[in-house]
């Protein structure tokens, strides 16, 4: 007998905020899109298909005219290339760029002749993709300048797919997220491993000082500049209550709605960031000193950051929220719970199984 909930999709539902979602979609028949199932006992439907081949357009588009979903989330996309074992930039691009132009076909093929088209499509891209040296808080508005590292200017050309495409969605509202960093007990990035000084390579040397215990020092160049560079974080599971909030709303008459995410409050200091963290702090002599410690960990395969993430690490780049504030209106605290300095607190406490369900889920 087929569900009486309303069908939605989501792309990339094993990664870690795909498994926070999934708990807030409870009204929703889910229908997960994943190199591998996720790690949960929650319903849904799981399809396996690899988003960097071609061939995947017919496949999903397939999907999406059989089971006629309401909504589109797709959060599939590579960021940290050691842990998912995604070493080639080409590969990494099939999936990250080309992916998301195939799921935006899909989609569009999908509504040409649907009775009931898909009404949302949501993307996640990232501060990363106006840049890691700005002159101001960037507005929704400002230029996307990302540089250096790949998953920063696969999320700018991403996002730019996303625009280009959503006028061709037919009636489809097009939604583009631009989440600061995300911070939380269960998430591991960059910028939190740099924080939490954690060995995350794949050498042995890298495993052993795991096992001890052991941290790697919080570098930066020396000069107060960088101690005082702003940073904000938002909290996976306000992400997630976002995402949720979103497919809970009527479509907006707008084809497309950009909106910068963060969480509530100031933003941190790099330095307020290290006492919070308790972090060893090594200051080298700039930032082409900061460059050669970052490939000698890297090549030895004890840190799984790039070096080039070092303009992301070493640069500040903070966002205007003002129009999150104005699109959720009365529940924009109900969504965005976290303060920047609570979400990034949390991450340095132990990780929790799955998030506090939404009372409406």
């Amino acid at each position: 007998m087929p569900s009486e909930k309303p069908v939605v999709v989501v792309t990339g539902i094993a990664g870690n905020l795909g498994t926070r979602l999934l708990p807030l979609l409870g009204d929703f028949s889910v229908i997960g899109v994943d190199l591998n199932p996720p790690q949960t006992d929650l319903p849904l439907q799981f399809e396996r298909l690899d988003l960097g081949e071609e061939s995947c357009t017919r496949t999903l588009f397939e999907l999406l005219r059989d089971t006629c979903p309401v909504a589109v989330i797709h959060l599939a996309f590579v960021i940290d290339p050691v842990r998912t074992g995604v070493l080639d930039i080409e590969r990494m691009w099939q999936i990250n760029v080309a992916g998301t132009a195939r799921v935006m076909e899909a989609v569009t093929e999908a509504n040409r002749t649907a009775e009931a088209p898909i009404q949302q499509f949501i993307f996640p891209s990232s501060v990363s993709a106006y840049g890691p040296h700005l002159p101001g808080p960037a507005t929704e508005e400002s230029v996307l300048a990302a540089h250096t590292l790949p998953y920063a200017i696969h999320k700018k050309q991403s996002d730019e797919v996303v625009q280009q495409r959503a006028p061709a969605l037919r009636g489809c509202s097009v939604y583009i997220l631009r989440p600061h960093i995300f911070a939380g007990a269960s998430v591991e990035n960059y910028l939190l491993g740099a924080f939490r000084g954690t060995p995350n390579g794949k050498s042995a040397r890298a495993e052993k000082m795991r096992r001890e215990g052991r941290r790697l020092p919080c570098l930066l160049p020396r000069g107060q500049q960088y101690l005082d560079n702003k940073i904000q974080f938002v909290h996976v599971d306000d992400m997630a209550r976002l995402i949720a909030h979103i497919l809970r709303r009527d479509p907006e008459a707008r084809r497309l709605t950009i909106l910068n995410v963060a969480g509530r409050g100031e933003p941190l200091t790099f330095g307020r960031c290290i006492e919070i963290a308790q972090a060893k702090l090594l200051r080298v002599p700039g930032r082409w000193a900061m460059g050669q410690v970052l490939k000698f960990l890297w090549k030895r395969q004890i840190s799984a950051i790039p070096p080039e993430a070092l303009p992301y690490m070493s640069g500040e780049y903070i966002m205007n929220t003002d129009r999150l504030r104005a699109f959720l209106g009365g529940e924009y605290e109900s969504v965005i719970r976290y303060t920047i300095a609570d979400a990034f607190a949390d991450s340095f406490k132990r990780s929790p199984t799955a998030p506090v369900p939404d009372a409406r889920a």
